[in-house]
């Protein structure tokens, strides 16, 4: 065994568990797996150990690169003389300062201008297969879509001509590493795009050396050290055929792809085992997750089972299932993200703490925020805006509005949408829900209402940016950018009392929910904050502030208990940008639970939350540590 693969096989466990941190946005979403970070670090280790010599041993029968480098002026000279390619520009001479490292016996440094050629440009005047850079499968450094162009449609970078054994190399935002062998012969002919460029090995030299040189970590520093631009960068074809190359002997050349491309098949073995295992571990979480929310929490209990006590009911069953295995199902972030948005859920379905009977139930509760909030409109303190309620069946809008007349007010912009098709309400029931309203069946005491009953809702905008004294005061002015803590307590901008005076906007009260209305980000996330200060809220937000004694907390918890149904149900999809449809988010149904257990599951999302949080820290820290000794493995492996 070499030493490369007994490096892979000793620290397999590594390799694998060594995962890259991923954007998790507000840390209660699952989100995409990270990729194997280790798998990363020893494809870069195979390639770094390749290029110095360190990968296959060396053959002192092997005609060493010396020879081939005469070899090499050799035929240039012969295909010069032939007209088949330009004479290139002489480059400079390799100085000892410049070599990175020193070679083993037989190689030689050069640059990789001397080592090939190109074929010229040309202008389309047929039809051609035309290779740009989205034609490249970058991590196999194959073509994958080249597609056939009509010579009157060829775009003005289609110039470069290419043949079978070319190694192409795109100069722009190298570190996407968009290179690729071009591996067979193309009818029509192909031509490349200027944004590569172009090197066709002298002396029959294996192409895949080269593919894999470029994709080094050798030459990717080369690369970043002389590539021009920030945001686009870009190395120019005479930065990259200037760029050093340690040329091994030719049969060392062949023998080194075979064993890359061997050792890169056992990388894809691993990521391949790695992706399925964590396919199946986040399908497993999600399904035994899901036993929670869809289980009752009452009920007859469930039959007794050698594995399990009896008298239990059936959610109580699934979560003791859950917490027998709480150890290895919860070992990623994904999966701690994933408990987390189950606890939200369960907290606004009554699953999280247990009722009390001597609460006050909800239906009291709602009686009094439908008394304080006539009491706020009376006092001109709050907006009261036309309601246009759901109707039942063949009924008359005016009957509806008859029969919804205990209703509060709906404060938005725009009136409920009406249907003659709507599900017939339920008699006496709060808002006038229907039963195909009901999500599942409320804990005692509970209620459904709707948002517009014990909120009120404002909405926002922006001052004139012309009107410079509307701007540098003290009053936060929140736009989505501001929204990431899950608490307001400030903002990147601030407007002055005379921009709250002289505009429509209005100042929103501490305990406050602000939710972004229109936001490219709505694709994965409903973005809810509370407010801890006064504030003004851009044209994107709504702000939605309970009506006393409501909890505010728990408004929250409504908003984010419910943020895949929203996101499915209440956004209208984009292409770029999504927005929320009001209208449906607020004349929907939620739970409201007494104003006690509102308290309760407060305390208690918050309880645990935290020891998620922990938990998540720790395999953060695990993960970096893994990482690090990543790093330590492949740096002790170059330098020996």
């Amino acid at each position: 065994m070499s030493a490369i693969q007994k490096l892979l096989t000793d620290h397999i466990d590594l390799w694998t568990a060594a995962e890259t941190e991923k954007k998790s946005g507000r840390g209660r979403s699952s989100g995409n797996a990270g990729s194997v970070y280790g798998i990363k670090k020893l494809r870069e280790l195979i390639l770094e150990l390749a290029v110095r010599g360190k990968l296959v041993p060396q053959d002192a029968n092997d005609e060493p690169a010396s020879e081939l480098l005469k070899r090499i002026q050799a035929e240039k000279a012969k295909l010069v003389a032939e007209g088949k390619i330009k004479k290139d520009k002489a480059l400079p001479q390799i100085t000892d300062e410049e070599k990175p490292f020193d070679l083993p016996l037989g190689w030689e440094w050069t640059r990789v201008g001397q080592i090939g050629h190109d074929w010229g440009q040309k202008t389309p005047d047929t039809t051609f297969t035309y290779i740009e850079v989205s034609a490249i499968e970058s991590s196999r450094g194959t073509i994958s879509k080249p597609v056939l162009v009509e010579a009157e449609n060829a775009a003005s970078r289609a110039r470069k001509i290419v043949r079978k054994g070319t190694v192409i190399y795109s100069t722009v935002r190298p570190y996407l590493l968009n290179i690729a062998v071009i591996e067979k012969d193309y009818s029509p002919e192909p031509i490349a795009s200027t944004a590569f460029a172009v090197v066709h090995p002298f002396c029959s030299m294996p192409p895949r050396f080269f593919l894999y040189f470029f994709r080094s970590p050798l030459f990717v520093r080369y690369v970043e050290s002389v590539q021009m631009g920030i945001a686009y960068p870009a190395i120019n074809d005479s930065q990259f055929f200037s760029g050093l190359i340690p040329l091994p002997p030719l049969a060392e050349q062949n023998r080194i792809v075979a064993k890359v491309d061997e050792l890169m098949a056992l990388c894809d073995q691993m990521e391949i085992q790695h992706s399925n295992a964590a396919e199946a571990h986040e399908k497993l979480v999600s399904h035994l997750l899901g036993t929670l929310t869809q289980s009752p929490v009452r009920g007859e209990p469930v039959e007794p089972h050698p594995s399990t006590s009896s008298g239990r009911t059936e959610f109580e069953d699934n979560w003791q299932r859950i917490a027998k295995h709480f150890d290895t199902l919860f070992t990623t972030e994904a999966s701690i993200d994933a408990l987390k948005q189950t606890l939200l859920q369960l907290a606004v379905m009554g699953k999280l703490v247990p009722q009390d009977p001597n609460d006050e139930p909800a239906s009291e509760l709602l009686k009094r925020i439908q008394a304080e909030k006539a009491k706020l409109v009376a006092e001109g303190k709050i907006k009261k805006s036309p309601l246009t309620p759901l109707l039942q069946r063949g009924e008359s809008k005016a009957t509806a509005m008859a029969a919804m007349s205990s209703s509060a007010a709906f404060e938005s912009d725009n009136a409920l949408p009406t249907s003659p098709t709507s599900p017939p309400l339920v008699k006496g029931g709060p808002g006038g829900i229907s039963e195909n309203e009901m999500p599942f069946e409320l804990p005692p005491g509970w209620v459904l209402v709707r948002l517009s009953e014990i909120t009120s809702i404002r909405g926002g905008g922006t001052p004139s940016m012309a009107k410079s004294e509307y701007w540098g005061g003290k009053i936060p002015w929140v736009s989505p950018k501001d929204m990431h803590n899950g608490i307001i307590v400030d903002s990147e901008l601030k407007i002055t009392d005379k921009a709250l005076k002289e505009s429509n906007l209005e100042l929103v009260p501490v305990g406050s929910i602000l939710i972004v209305g229109r936001s490219g980000i709505l694709k994965r996330k409903l973005p809810a904050q509370i407010t801890a200060v006064p504030c003004t809220v851009n044209q994107d937000i709504k702000a939605v502030t309970p009506i006393k004694p409501l909890s505010d907390r728990y408004m929250q918890l409504i908003f984010w208990g419910n943020e895949k149904e929203i996101l499915v149900r209440d956004v209208k999809q984009g292409t770029t940008v999504q927005s929320l449809v009001y209208e449906s988010l607020f004349s929907r149904p939620f739970t409201l639970p007494p104003l006690a257990e509102q308290h309760r599951i407060v305390a208690k999302v918050d309880e645990l939350i935290t020891l998620c949080d922990q938990l998540k820290s720790r395999i953060t820290q695990a993960k970096q540590l893994q990482q690090k000794l990543a790093d330590v493995l492949v740096e002790q492996a170059v330098s020996q």
